[in-house]
């Protein structure tokens, strides 16, 4: 009916126009007049522009509806919002059911606007949005700025979002960078800006964002950095805070505390500037640093969660709903692991320039059963025990041994121990002396370096190489003579895992953690189902390095590691005291230790024979503590169990003294 009437109006004027020139051509009788209904028109075409604007206007008006439309089809249930991060909580729990650490939301308690502290909320405003109190959702001016300084540097240097836009974006929609979602934001800031207060807007964002670490909201911020509630936020705390809005994962200080109160700084410097607290007393927030909560800084057995959680997504890559991951984790393993690195470093490594240390503990079957990534968790979260790539130096002559069996040697092969020169590369024995004639028992158990090399040369590098990666070596390994003392790096991890193929009789071990996933409501989502045993090393052959590595503990390098059980290990030493390791097992356990500086700066002659067997040792008689004393898995001359008809006297002798005939 518009349309037919737009058309009927233009019609009638057009009409009158005509009849009109007509008219006034007849009365005057002049020719020139015959132009007049022309005229009539041309007198008209300010209807003709009217008409055209209602057009435009009306097509603006529907085009604007349907694009609003589409804008808010998806747009969520503002009335009946879930909790951010509902979804992304897991618990992660040990052997036992009991849980050792949580990941996703963290909520405190909802806070009135009146109970959040007035520091809290002037520096939210003045350094998120000056404008809050003046705009309608989002800043003009913020966004001419923004679009100068970012042309002027050639890329995004600075944003225009207001507390608004920063509330419909972080808390409503998806992080997308899309034009639609772009425009929702400013679609859900005005509706937002319409129907709540000011102040009613700034209650729901500060209850909401998100403050790193798992957090939301700026109690459960305060309680976890803090352990006190919001209410009683200190200027400092609420600087500190405050900036983490900007990026939680880069600022949080549980990732670290430097960057954190460098941002609080920065933070009150923008306070003074804006005038919202004085200069000296945003000075004097800033030297008085806010203590951490120590409980925020996370427990040491966090390392060993944090992987579990990195692992988890291999194996659940989606989930609905809250998790609980139950692993193979053995707390009293756990502790004794923690209690041994901390302690010894604590005592001895600062004489020594030894500041860091790993440790991972393994069953037989490859089911880690304790982990400490450093020598504290709250100050480096860098999982030193599965991502720290480190020289093995003599902990690789292992392989190297191993290599020299397959390629026929035996540990009665004489070999001499003298200078050897390979292609200009001339190594030297750590203690700079030569012995000559020796056997390979012998050389192993003192860990002699220019016989560990004729041992590579002789099986050959290659060969050396493919051993390495059998045992699960991921880590590039090159085929240079110098492989022969542990030049190629490697993790604790996967190096522990190479030990527990030789110590559980020659079978392939991967390095496992996660047992069972659960929903939060109790749903099986993930069991591990143990895969088929695949042999990598003879039994013979398992057994004869067994022995062998039972002796560096007797009488070799390893002495300072000697526990109340049968066990067998080997020390490794990188070059100018970079590294120092020592690995070994038991009937029961497997497990790893490494000594050294993130710096990769020197210890002051440590080797593995020193701080890491005796951290060895003492995690290991702990971890124990309670078994009986078993002998070695496997035994050249058959299990005693089995008919042997010397069984009961053989039981209780080491692996050592069944091959060799010693007696204890």
């Amino acid at each position: 009916m518009f349309w037919k009437w737009i058309k009927n109006k233009w019609a009638s004027i057009g009409a009158e126009g005509r009849a009109k020139g007509l008219a006034e051509g007849r009365a005057k009788g002049c020719a020139k007049n015959l132009d007049a209904p022309i005229a009539g028109l041309r007198m008209r075409r300010p209807y003709r522009a009217a008409y055209w604007a209602a057009v435009g206007a009306v097509w603006l008006v529907m085009a604007t509806g349907v694009f609003v439309l589409y804008l808010a089809h998806d747009l969520p249930d503002l009335e009946n919002l879930p909790p951010p991060g509902a979804a992304d909580r897991i618990e992660v729990r040990a052997e036992n059911g009991s849980l050792l650490a949580t990941y996703g939301a963290i909520y405190g308690e909802w806070l009135d606007f009146q109970e959040i502290p007035p520091l809290m909320i002037k520096a939210i405003v003045s350094v998120e949005d000056r404008r809050f109190y003046s705009h309608i959702g989002i800043d003009p001016r913020a966004i001419g700025r923004a679009f100068f300084a970012n042309v002027s540097a050639g890329g995004i240097r600075e944003g225009a979002s207001t507390i608004t836009q920063q509330l419909a974006k972080n808390i409503f929609l998806s992080p997308d960078r899309t034009f639609k979602r772009k425009a929702q934001e400013v679609l859900l800031s005005l509706w937002l800006e319409g129907k709540f207060t000011k102040n009613e807007l700034l209650t729901i964002y500060l209850n909401r964002v998100y403050f790193g670490s798992g957090t939301y909201g700026i109690d459960g911020a305060s309680r976890k950095f803090f352990g006190h509630s919001a209410r009683s936020l200190s200027l400092g705390e609420a600087a500190l805070l405050t900036g983490l809005v900007k990026a939680p994962s880069a600022y949080a200080p549980t990732r670290s505390l430097e960057r954190a109160y460098t941002r609080m700084g920065e933070v009150l410097g923008i306070m003074i500037r804006e005038g919202v607290v004085t200069k000296e007393a945003g000075l004097r927030a800033g030297a008085d640093l806010p203590a951490i909560s120590a409980r925020a800084l996370g427990q040491d057995n966090r390392y060993f969660a944090d992987w579990v959680v990195e692992r988890l997504a291999e194996l659940v890559p989606r989930h609905a709903s809250a998790l609980i991951v139950y692993t193979s984790l053995d707390r009293q393993a756990q502790d004794a692991a923690e209690r041994a690195l901390k302690n010894t470093l604590r005592q001895s490594g600062p004489a020594a320039n030894a500041g860091q240390g790993a440790l991972v503990a393994m069953a037989s079957d490859g089911s880690v059963k304790a982990m400490v990534g450093g020598v504290s968790y709250g100050l480096s979260q860098f999982n030193r025990a599965v991502k720290a790539r480190r020289q093995p130096g003599s902990a690789f002559k292992v392989i190297v041994y191993l290599a020299g069996l397959e390629a026929g040697l035996t540990p009665e092969t004489i070999i001499i121990d003298q200078p050897v020169t390979i292609n200009g590369w001339t190594p030297r024995n750590y203690s700079g002396e030569y012995k000559g004639a020796m056997s390979l028992m012998d050389a192993f158990a003192g860990s002699v370096n220019s016989v560990a090399v004729r041992v590579s040369e002789r099986a050959g590098r290659g060969r050396v190489v493919e051993v390495a990666a059998r045992l699960g070596i991921k880590s590039r390994m090159r085929p240079h003579p110098s492989i022969a003392l542990g030049s190629s790096e490697v993790t604790p991890l996967e190096l522990t895992a190479a030990y527990a193929a030789i110590g559980n009789g020659g079978y392939r071990v991967t390095p496992h953690a996660i047992l069972e996933v659960r929903s939060g409501s109790g749903e099986l989502i993930y069991r591990r189902i143990p895969t088929p045993a695949v042999r990598v090393i003879s039994e013979e052959n398992s057994a004869t390095l067994a022995a062998m590595m039972s002796a560096v503990i007797r009488r070799g390098t390893g002495r300072a590691a000697a526990i109340d059980r049968p066990a067998a290990g080997k020390t490794g030493t990188s070059q100018d005291f970079r590294d120092a390791w020592f690995l070994g097992f038991t009937n029961d356990l497997v497990a790893g230790v490494w000594v050294g500086n993130d710096d990769n700066t020197p210890m002051r002659s440590v080797t593995g024979g020193g701080l890491p067997a005796r951290i060895w040792a003492d995690f290991m008689i702990a971890a124990h503590a309670g078994k009986p004393p078993r002998p070695l898995l496997f035994d050249a001359f058959g299990d005693p169990a089995a008919g042997d008809p010397a069984a009961g006297d053989e039981e209780e002798r080491g692996l050592w003294d069944r091959l060799f005939g010693g007696k204890r």
